[in-house]
């Protein structure tokens, strides 16, 4: 039981005694105190001046008085501030507590267990017309972020990515590939599968716009340029044979994506993010179709006069939405339903959460009404995990123009970025040039991500790589350089043959400082479990680093290894090694590795 749910059962109690009045325990909230004010809970009495029929500071004062006499072992002492009753906790909870955070190798997480509901999680959903770039990276890491966080909530989790492997775009950079590709492999070109790709994607869009500058110049408006240009009217022609099952250009399509996906696989690994599960447009889209012409049939949707099939989601407070082109073909709508529709026939899904950016809000609105009207059990209570965009300094990037920051350009980045700050301020020094790349990559990677995740993922942002590498300030390099420093005082405890797996004797001192960590300490489940009901990493990260600043104070003010009495430093070795512990828990749940030196 934590120090709160004590303090609330004797809240509940003295209530009752006090003015005759039943509120159960888990109706009476405790706050963390102030820090101007003495005291570490706060309990706000205006909720009970009905019953004592008394002024705030006498209500306070009457329950502070019984707290002491009565539960003397938790309540050491309290301060009266109007309606704020502030309560001192005593040493030797502060202590218990400590040592029931210590016994619990996975404090914080929640277990799975076989009544667990199963959460799928789709992220990262890219193109193969070109490589993983800086918005897929924050995709990418809120999607396994949030994919750990639910695990730590005691949800069985599916990681699941949707490629979008078909469309025009596709053929754009497979039109470019024959045109002026001269044959050129990833092999032959030393590129990576996906940049040679994109490469082609973006010499397509060059050649694109050179061709109507020239259909201008002789005359032509801007929109006949475009409706007479032979380049799109060949990459048209290429999706259509494409829809109709060409056997060469259904070869020239497998060759080209082949090479993606290895590009991408290597990417993900590169940046620590997997799935349990991947899906292919090319594959979803006739089931889509298929499950629109059932709707159909059933008189959830309707045709037009001219072929195409229409959801009337008016009643919804919505539009009407296509779902099928006069033609027959699909649009991005019955590819995600029949996407879900074969995830459902996968995997008895609870719920189904989808990691997209923010323009995308009214698409997966009206997703989830279509997917209720078609039976889908998840489909009212699918989640849009709406971000905002990222950005650079230099401002916004696009694809068609070659101007995106490729995802492995950034990561080389930030790990050549790490080095150089690591070597000018002797990070470095005494490493060999293996433990050296390890750990500079661990520093590297672990500053993009943490800067990624730090912010709401609500909010629009801009990623800034040699900000993200500080290790003074709210950055992944100063909590793993305080993580290294833990991890040393430890490894100095265990060769001189301290032992941290005893009980810390209760009637142990504890220091404000101490008692303020382990009060720290004692948050992380309610984080944990913030962080999965708001769909928040930023959560952990910020309350990570408010643990590493508080601890990093009392490092600075009090010895550990030096303090001469023994209890005092059992204590204080127990509490570095538990700071340490959920420091480890909490950057993992950010996909975070953590450096045991520094």
């Amino acid at each position: 039981m934590t120090i709160e749910q004590h303090l609330s059962n004797a809240a509940s109690v003295a209530l009752k005694t006090l003015y005759g009045t039943d509120i159960p325990a888990e109706q009476i909230s405790l706050q963390k105190t102030k820090k101007e004010f003495n005291g570490r809970l706060t309990l706000v009495v205006f909720p009970f001046l009905r019953a004592s029929k008394k002024s705030p500071e006498q209500t306070a004062l009457e329950i502070g008085e019984y707290l002491c006499a009565n539960s003397a072992d938790v309540v050491a002492g309290f301060n009266v501030i109007k309606g704020f009753l502030n309560i001192t906790v005593g040493g030797a909870c502060w202590v218990e507590t400590l040592n029931e955070i210590n016994t619990q190798p996975d404090f914080g997480h929640v277990r799975v267990t076989d009544q667990s509901q199963l959460v799928m999680i789709e992220y990262s959903s890219p193109n193969t017309n070109k490589p993983l770039h800086l918005g897929h990276i924050r995709n990418n890491l809120l999607g396994y972020s949030l994919s750990e966080i639910m695990k730590a909530n005691g949800h069985n989790v599916i990681k699941t990515n949707i490629v979008n492997d078909r469309g025009i775009h596709i053929c754009k950079s497979m039109l470019a590939w024959q045109k002026w590709g001269n044959g050129a492999t990833p092999e032959s070109s030393g590129k990576k599968g996906d940049h040679l790709a994109g490469d082609f994607y973006v010499l397509f869009d060059q050649r694109y716009k050179e061709e109507l500058k020239e259909m201008q110049a002789g005359g032509m408006s801007e929109k006949e340029a475009e409706s007479a240009s032979g380049l799109m009217g060949e990459a048209r022609e290429l999706l259509r044979r494409w829809e109709a099952g060409d056997e060469e250009v259904r070869a020239l399509w497998s060759m080209m994506n082949s090479w993606v996906y290895a590009g991408f696989e290597e990417t993900y690994k590169r940046l620590g993010v997997d799935f349990d599960k991947i899906y292919y447009e090319s594959e979803t889209y006739l089931e889509g179709r298929e499950k629109v012409l059932e709707g159909l049939e059933k008189g959830i949707f309707y045709r037009r006069e001219d072929g195409s099939v229409w959801a009337d989601l008016t009643a919804d407070g919505l539009d009407e939405k296509l779902l099928l082109r006069s033609d027959g073909t699909s649009v991005y709508m019955t590819q995600d339903i029949g996407t879900a529709k074969l995830r459902f026939d996968d995997y008895p899904i609870n719920k189904m959460i989808y990691v997209v950016g923010n323009e995308q809000n009214y698409h997966f609105q009206a997703l989830s009404i279509l997917l209720d009207k078609l039976g889908f059990g998840f489909g009212k209570g699918l989640v849009h995990f709406s971000y905002g965009m990222v950005d650079l300094p230099e401002g916004k990037m696009k694809s068609r123009e070659g101007t995106v920051v490729d995802a492995d350009d950034l990561m080389d980045e930030m790990v050549s970025t790490a080095r150089e700050i690591s070597k000018e301020l002797g990070k470095l020094d005494g490493l060999t040039a293996e433990a050296a790349d390890h750990i500079i990559r661990i520093i590297g990677l672990g500053s993009l991500k943490y800067f990624m995740l730090k912010v709401d993922p609500r909010k629009n942002m801009t990623f800034n790589p040699k900000e993200s590498i500080d290790f003074n300030g709210n950055t992944g390099s100063f909590i793993q350089y305080t993580y290294a420093r833990i991890c040393s005082v430890l490894r100095k405890a265990e060769e001189l043959g301290l032992s941290l797996s005893g009980s810390i004797a209760v009637d142990t001192p504890v220091t404000e400082k101490e008692e303020a960590i382990i009060q720290m300490l004692t948050e992380y489940p309610s984080i944990v479990k913030e962080a999965g009901d708001t769909c928040s990493p930023s959560c952990i990260a910020n309350y990570i680093y408010n643990l590493v600043r508080e601890y990093n104070r009392f490092y600075h003010d009090y010895s550990i290894l030096r303090e001469e009495k023994n209890d005092i430093k059992q204590l204080r070795l127990v509490l570095s090694a538990n700071v340490a512990k959920v420091i480890r828990s909490g950057m993992s749940l950010l996909g975070i590795e953590m450096p045991e030196r520094m």
